[in-house]
């Protein structure tokens, strides 16, 4: 039986981002080497960015009706979501609309998907990103108006609970928000911040939301409030856990 693998990513219009998303594509491919590899992007605007380039890359719908032409019968679906929300829930959708295609079409999970997922990326980035005296660590996630973005603050709390109370998450279109995490930032006596992308890629919100020159970026506030301020352009896909993390969600989908 024809068995293929499908990474679905949200994806990046930048380049520098992509990387990224490579990484744990391959990843993903020497976990599962016995599997064809494929890949789909559910992001439109980043598609139709991409394929004025000159790069094509399937959505879910396309990518899972050229697998049934091809003749695989046996699919696996391993997104590269960070959490169990809107865009997740959306690709439930469009692979429960496309299951009579195959004989077998099994979807895993996002990367934090149980309160375990909290605790292992919670050592990675400790491990990551060590303590400094007078220096807090913010980590910047998307947030979402989902259920689901109770994952942020929860994150947080595992942190301090492993006795990092200099990290703290936030988010850009979720709760908590920057103005939220200053009060903590101020109470806690740092005098730093180094903030981090907490998402796949380092891309547009990093670039913008993050790290930009405009005045409502999380840096320009952070320097009007007087915290010295280092941006780390670099995404969880790079990290050897995350992709060790996601491998694990792989081997799930067989259970």
């Amino acid at each position: 039986m024809k068995q293929a693998f499908l990474c679905v990513s949200f994806g990046t219009s930048v380049p520098a981002a992509r990387k990224n998303i490579t990484a744990v594509e391959e990843a993903l491919k020497a976990e599962r080497p016995d599997m064809d590899f494929y890949r789909a992007f559910t992001s439109p605007t980043i598609r139709r960015h991409l394929a004025a380039r000159g790069e094509t890359i399937w959505d879910v719908p396309e990518a899972l009706d050229r697998l049934a032409e091809k003749g695989y019968r046996q699919v696996f679906i391993q997104p590269t979501h960070f959490l169990y929300g809107l865009e997740y829930e959306a690709l439930c959708a469009k692979v429960e609309e496309k299951k009579n295609l195959f004989s077998s079409l099994r979807l895993g999970k996002p990367l934090l998907a149980h309160t375990e997922d909290l605790r292992t990326l919670s050592q990675i980035l400790s491990e990551a990103y060590p303590k400094k005296q007078g220096e807090s660590l913010v980590l910047m996630g998307h947030g979402t108006p989902h259920f689901s973005n109770v994952v942020y603050p929860a994150l947080q709390a595992v942190f301090h609970m492993l006795g990092r109370q200099d990290v703290f998450v936030g988010t850009v279109e979720g709760w908590p928000d920057l103005t939220a995490l200053l009060p903590q930032l101020r109470e806690g006596g740092f005098r730093s911040v180094r903030l981090v992308p907490l998402m796949l890629v380092a891309g547009d919100h990093a670039l913008h939301d993050m790290a930009g020159d405009e005045p409502d970026s999380w840096k320009q506030v952070l320097l009007r409030e007087n915290f010295e301020v280092t941006c780390v352009m670099r995404g969880l896909g790079q990290a050897k856990g995350v992709q060790a993390l996601y491998c694990q969600h792989v081997r799930a989908i067989e259970g």
